[in-house]
């Protein structure tokens, strides 16, 4: 990862969605806005994460994944032939999903592939903590998915409105 998007992944801009029609609440109404920190702790809490990709024909693809969420980025593996892999290996461009109690996050990135062997041993040192799957000997290609934007909001009675929060870490977006 360059040294760029490592220093934007740090301070990512936080406002509110664009989302005519949801009444969606100014940035200082509500809830206010959430921190960074809001999401990448629910994106560190959660245990399976839905992966959304798209296939070479432009049809969507989601598939449950189980992953880790360090440094501001997303960490999964996967088997080589499956349509996940060979969709980013088309298109690395993809979605992250993942919900926490009452909380949702969305997560627009891109993958690529992490093929640095202490990468690669620090992912499976955590993923091992984090669900007890052994993954000695796995030889399957992991991914890691830097996010672009990322979407937080908690669906509690009355409070999607007033929690939606967006935050940008390409200002391209």
């Amino acid at each position: 990862m360059n040294r760029e998007r490592r220093r934007a992944a740090k301070d990512p801009k936080t406002g509110r969605p664009n989302m005519p029609g949801y009444g969606i609440l100014n940035g200082d109404k509500g809830k206010g806005l959430f921190p960074w920190s809001w999401a990448a702790e629910r994106l560190t809490a959660a245990t399976t994460y839905w992966l959304a990709t798209v296939r070479p024909d432009g049809r969507p693809h989601a598939m449950p994944v189980w992953g880790v969420f360090l440094d501001d980025a997303f960490y999964f593996s996967s088997g080589m032939q499956s349509r996940k892999v060979r969709n980013l290996a088309d298109n690395p461009r993809c979605v992250v999903c993942c919900e926490v109690g009452e909380d949702q996050i969305i997560l627009e990135g891109i993958a690529e592939e992490a093929p640095d062997p202490k990468l690669r041993r620090w992912f499976c040192d955590v993923y091992q903590a984090k669900y007890d799957w052994d993954m000695e000997g796995f030889s399957e290609p992991f991914f890691v998915v830097h996010p672009i934007v990322v979407f937080g909001f908690t669906t509690g009675a009355g409070e999607f409105g007033e929690s939606a929060t967006r935050w940008v870490f390409d200002a391209d977006q």
